[in-house]
């Protein structure tokens, strides 16, 4: 069973559990299909024995489905979003980091395992498990062909996504085409579906699953299988759990992914004896422009200038190397460095020179004609403003720019210094981003094995009971972030045959369904 991430907060789902049973006892007797939940376009069998539940409707419940589905088994998918807003934050992916050891398909050159684990292992600073990072790794190499087999397709690197044509296989039309293919492939082979249902409580009795509780339409339905597949997503729509993780800086997050993930079947599952993993702290959280909408933003609202200028906070001080690596590799440490500062805020601030080298975000920039100007604009001290650009334009060494590589362009007795990329800020017209912390998934999860099965707070495997997706991505993120990890940690473990029906590795042959 698959469970789905989130729910509407209009529902005041705490309420709902017992207060209901006598009205859908009454609703029953009247007119039983009117309650039960709609699969398919069709009134589900609530009394069936499901073979596979799936907890979730993104990217990797529906890896978990089709695989068990095409292997023979039943299987019921659960997505507590509606219909158009089904998929979870993989709605708003566009790629998926890949291995290969020579160019493959939209892949350029070469980008082989170690090189892989080293980029994995410099942004977690040693926070994960090798062993499942590298199954994950390894799987990256081969799961396209199941990809392509369920219809998913690819396209070369977009322009402007800086260096990630080696290392990133894109998908044509983004994650809301790849999810559509899925969701096309899955109820061609007959998985079960149901949207707008929210699971509330599952029967889970010393590691055994043998029940979910679901609400669909304010009205309860007990939901059994010999299998589960909790794919729900992290808590980071939850904003009272993140205020508890974070504090107060938590009243200035935005949240970049979907309004879903309220963390419901990860708290059901840690409640119920699961080993957790991760620091609740800890998630893929980036700079986003300060003018975004408070859920579901998406990729759209990031803000990709920071290497090409300098970023302040509300006191007009610069606060970290804005040069200190690829892009790629350090986008998501900025939405933490954001929530360090005061009041959560920054300014991304360019030249001239930098605009048309990064993908323009959705919110035009703030332009002027000079930094007094800018300041003003941004309601910063312009005075302030002033001195930090005229002491980071004076650090500022010749070189090579170039930023397709880590260039000689660098400050020199500045700190926090700029190592790569520095020019001057002096042509005009001047351009800044305002900028918040967006999160997109939290890390904390329930720890699982190599088999993706569930590991219970002794130590123990759950017999029956599987997490797949960003609820145990704390398992390979500890912290950090580095482009295409999370599609996949979401893929690698699931998504396991190819076109033919052979099976790419042994060990997940030992999967229930395989």
């Amino acid at each position: 069973m698959i469970l789905g991430g989130g729910d509407r907060v209009s529902w005041r789902l705490a309420s709902i559990s017992r207060q209901y049973s006598t009205v859908a006892l009454a609703a029953i007797d009247a007119d039983p299909i009117a309650i039960l939940p709609i699969a398919n376009g069709k009134p589900m069998d609530v009394s069936r024995m499901y073979d596979v539940l799936v907890l979730g409707g993104g990217n990797a419940a529906l890896c978990a489905a089709i695989t068990a589905r095409r292997a023979g088994r039943s299987v019921l998918l659960l997505e507590c979003a509606p219909r158009h807003f089904r998929g979870g934050n993989s709605r708003h992916t566009r790629n998926l980091r890949c291995m290969h050891d020579s160019p493959a398909d939209v892949l350029t050159d070469a980008y082989r395992e170690e090189e892989y684990w080293h980029d994995l292992l410099q942004v977690t600073g040693g926070e994960t498990n090798e062993q499942l990072a590298r199954i994950t790794i390894r799987h990256t190499a081969t799961c396209r062909d199941w990809m392509l087999g369920n219809g998913v397709r690819f396209q070369p690197s977009l322009g402007g996504t800086l260096h990630l044509s080696r290392t990133n296989a894109f998908f044509l039309g983004g994650g809301k085409a790849l999810l559509n293919a899925y969701y096309r492939a899955a109820e061609a082979l007959g998985v079960e579906i149901t949207y707008d249902t929210a699971v509330t409580n599952l029967n889970i009795k010393d590691g055994r699953f043998t029940s979910a509780i679901a609400v669909r339409d304010g009205v309860e339905h007990e939901i059994r299988a010999k299998t589960v597949v909790a794919a729900a997503g992290g808590f980071e729509s939850n904003l009272a759990w993140l205020k508890e993780a974070w504090g107060p800086a938590a009243d200035n997050f935005l949240v970049r992914g979907t309004p879903y993930n309220m963390g419901r079947v990860l708290r059901i599952l840690l409640d119920n004896g699961a080993k957790s993993i991760g620091d609740p702290a800890q998630g893929h959280c980036v700079a986003i422009d300060a003018r975004s909408p408070k859920f579901d933003g998406g990729i759209c609202t990031r803000v990709d200038c920071v290497s090409l200028g300098i970023v302040v906070n509300e006191n007009a001080l610069r606060f970290y190397d804005e040069g200190e690596d690829f892009w790629p590799k350090r986008y998501a440490i900025w939405g933490r460095l954001l929530a360090e500062q005061p009041n959560q805020i920054g300014f991304a601030i360019i030249d001239a020179k930098a605009m048309g080298k990064f993908i323009p975000p959705m919110f035009p920039a703030v332009k002027a004609g000079s930094i007094r100007e800018l300041a003003v604009a941004l309601k910063l001290d312009a005075a302030a403003l002033e001195a930090t650009l005229a002491r980071f334009n004076a650090a500022v060494r010749p070189g090579n720019f170039d930023h397709s590589v880590l260039d000689d362009c660098r400050t020199e007795g500045l700190s926090p210094p700029k190592t790569h990329w520095a020019r001057a800020i002096e042509t005009p017209p001047f351009f800044a981003y305002p900028l918040r912390p967006g999160i997109t998934f939290t890390y904390l999860g329930v720890a699982v094995d190599e088999r993706a099965r569930m590991i219970l707070q002794d130590d123990r495997p759950a017999h029956n009971i599987f997490a797949a997706g960003e609820i145990m991505a704390g398992n390979v993120l500890g912290k950090g972030y580095i482009a295409g990890i999370g599609m996949a940690i979401g893929t690698a473990f699931w998504s396991h045959r190819r076109r033919g029906g052979r099976a790419p590795c042994r060990r997940l042959k030992r999967f229930p369904w395989s």
